[in-house]
């Protein structure tokens, strides 16, 4: 019987069992272990940050909807907000007339109370010199639609058009789509036809349109008047509650000197270009033998404060007013055509000139301005857009998170 002896290796450096062996030692690398730390000390920090960024995702997305419920609010309330923006807007208009007689030791109140009677009183009497032009207007209303119904039958052709043959046969299909069965014996066919256009209606209408515009100006006149009454005593609320810290105070400060250098400065050259737009419209269509060219003219110099769509509004109330006095589109066309000139050498020339020293905003964001407020407010948003565009500019230029916005509005 023989007998082998069996010696056991030791085990090797690196902590394995020989070839032979089947069970493995842990291992005790030291860089291992410290890589291990090293991957743990960073899996916390990358927890950190996912909480980090669901909480930005989660601000910015109520950030969009504060501004979507913020559009609501100026839809819904656009009763209420847009008197008060007129009123402000007028009360920086007079703002310097009123100062002006205060230097004259007046008392703040009547001289407000002074500028806005005089302005009041100077602007119906105006309207109401206008009157017998305005009568005038609506009493050739008849004959200029007489006149457009014969020139439309003279030309029209004789023979029908393929257009007209294939509205005809789409006219008698649906006449036997929609057509009643035939009534039974001794029933009598009842037809219900349309009242015709009733213009009393339209008139109790407009009646009541007006004397609701009349009240919306008195409480407008009544607002401007407290403005100007109370000289700077909100702007001395709105720095107050500003914030404690003295920063805050002079960055409300600030916006505030801006808007009032925006807003006069804007309202400036608005007047002045809407009376040169007004008082050239006059004597051109005065020269021309319009009957009608005081009413003109004020049409103009009003609707001039809108941009890009006074114009067209202008040259097309024109259009109409030349037509109803001569009877000829020849006629139409030139009182338009003038009427567009006279408005297009203002908008290229006067207004970009002086509209560069009131504010600084480039025309992509003036149009898309004018297309929001117009879809928000309708035609008083078109006449208050850039004033509310240039309120939007000198908050975002003095406020650090906004200021992306501000250079988006401006040149």
């Amino acid at each position: 019987m023989t007998l082998k002896a069996v010696t056991s290796n030791p085990p090797a450096a690196g902590g394995t069992q020989s070839s032979g062996g089947s069970a493995q030692l842990p291992d005790d690398n030291p860089q291992s272990s410290i890589r291990d730390q090293q991957s743990e000390v960073r899996n916390p920090q990358s927890a950190i940050r996912d909480p980090q960024s669901s909480f930005n995702v989660r601000s910015r997305a109520m950030t969009v909807l504060m501004v979507l419920a913020s559009i609501l609010v100026l839809q819904y309330a656009q009763g209420m907000i847009i008197p008060i923006v007129l009123g402000v807007l007028i009360s920086y208009a007079l703002e310097p007339l009123v100062a002006s007689l205060v230097r004259w030791h007046l008392p703040r109140p009547l001289a407000a109370a002074i500028i806005l009677i005089g302005i009041s009183a100077s602007g119906g009497w105006l309207l109401y010199s206008l009157r017998p032009q305005a009568n005038a207007i609506v009493q050739q209303l008849p004959d200029g639609a007489r006149r457009l119904r014969q020139m439309i039958e003279r030309g029209r052709p004789t023979t029908p058009t393929a257009i007209q043959q294939v509205q005809k046969a789409a006219t008698e299909l649906e006449k036997a789509a929609t057509a009643p069965p035939r009534p039974a014996s001794g029933v009598q066919r009842v037809q219900v036809e349309s009242a015709p256009i009733n213009i009393s209606d339209y008139v109790m209408w407009g009646s009541l349109g007006i004397a609701a515009a009349a009240g919306q100006m008195v409480l407008i006149l009544f607002l401007a008047y407290f403005l100007l009454a109370s000289g700077d005593l909100y702007r001395r609320k709105l720095v107050k509650i500003a914030g404690p810290s003295l920063q805050k105070k002079q960055v409300t400060l600030e916006i505030l000197l801006e808007i009032d250098r925006q807003i006069e400065r804007f309202l400036a050259v608005q007047l002045f270009t809407s009376t040169v737009v007004g008082i050239a419209t006059w004597a051109v269509l005065r020269t021309l033998g319009v009957e009608q060219a005081a009413i003109l003219g004020l049409f103009a110099a009003v609707f001039n404060t809108i941009p890009y769509y006074g114009p067209v509004l202008v040259s097309a109330g024109t259009a109409i007013i030349a037509f109803l006095q001569f009877g000829t589109i020849n006629m139409a066309l030139l009182v338009s055509v003038v009427s567009l000139v006279i408005t297009t050498l203002e908008g290229f020339l006067l207004t970009p000139w002086l509209a560069s020293r009131a504010s600084r905003m480039n025309a992509v964001a003036i149009f898309v301005g004018l297309l929001f407020w117009g879809w928000v407010w309708d035609v008083w948003g078109m006449l208050l857009a850039v004033p509310m565009l240039m309120i939007t500019k000198a908050v975002c230029d003095h406020v650090e998170d906004l200021k992306g916005v501000g250079e988006l509005l401006g040149e």
